[in-house]
Parts: C-alpha cells; sequence; structure tokens
C-alpha cells in the first residue's frame, strides 16, 4: 500500500448485516469521505485481513462487491484502487447511494427482495397520475 495507514475495522456483532458487508460500507464511507481519493491504492486483501484478524475470503468477498458497484478498480498484479472520477459519476452516485439506502430499509422493514420493484411501479405509476403524465412520456422513468 502506498503509506497510508490501514484503517481499523470494527464488527458490530450484534448487527444481522453479514460481515463482508460491513466492510463493504465501511470502504464505501471510507472512499465517499475522502480518506481514500480517485486512483488511491487500497491495502492488500492479505494485509487488510492480518491486520484486522477478518478472513481473507470475506475481505475478498467486500473488494469484489466494491468492483462490481463501480467505486475501485482492481489492476492484476498491482492491486485494487479507487475508481477514478468518471464524467456524471457524482449523479450516478447520488442515485445509487439513495437506492440502495431505500433497498435496505425495505429490506430491513420485512419487504421481499422482489416486491421492491412493485413498490417503486406503483410510486412512479402514483406520481404519474398525480401530475397528469399518466400516457406521456415524463422525467420520471419506470
Amino acid at each position: 500500500m502506498a503509506g497510508k495507514a490501514i484503517p481499523k475495522f470494527e464488527t458490530d456483532k450484534a448487527s444481522n448485516v453479514p460481515l463482508w458487508v460491513q466492510l463493504r460500507d465501511r470502504f464505501v464511507f471510507l472512499i465517499s469521505s475522502g480518506y481514500y481519493e480517485p486512483d488511491e491504492q487500497l491495502p492488500s486483501v492479505r494485509k487488510f485481513a492480518a491486520e484486522n484478524h477478518v478472513s481473507l475470503n470475506t475481505v475478498s468477498k467486500a473488494f469484489m462487491a466494491l468492483e462490481r458497484e463501480g467505486y475501485i478498480v482492481t489492476r492484476h498484479g498491482s492491486g485494487a484502487y479507487v475508481r477514478g472520477k468518471q464524467v456524471g459519476d457524482d449523479c450516478v452516485s447520488e442515485i445509487d447511494i439513495m437506492t440502495e439506502d431505500y433497498v435496505r430499509s425495505c429490506l430491513e422493514r420485512g419487504a421481499g427482495i422482489d416486491d421492491i420493484p412493485r413498490f417503486v411501479s406503483e410510486v412512479i405509476a402514483r406520481l404519474k397520475a398525480e401530475s397528469g403524465e399518466e400516457g406521456e412520456s415524463s422525467h420520471v422513468q419506470s
């Protein structure tokens, strides 16, 4: 790693949130808050796992999720880096964060994952009806 101290990771043992998700969320916070900057190298999976007493598989799963969600990129033979800014990122990432918060909130309240698109469709239909845009194209897309 470049030189920044590896942040300590404390688990919430009382939480129903899996450890890899807690780790992923912590890295999202560290990236979003600017602790890690675009193009900055993250600690290696092995080093992070060893220093935080977390299984290699857990850290690896969190890093794979971070890459899949666009927070990091893996450069084979070099490590994981915070994804550099792309045109339109600010809007997309803010919407992604809001959407993820909504989905998590629904799940915490007992909704099934397959119910959530229906909830969204119902709200979109109601908003279209309220604005008189039922048959027209609008800024709200389903």
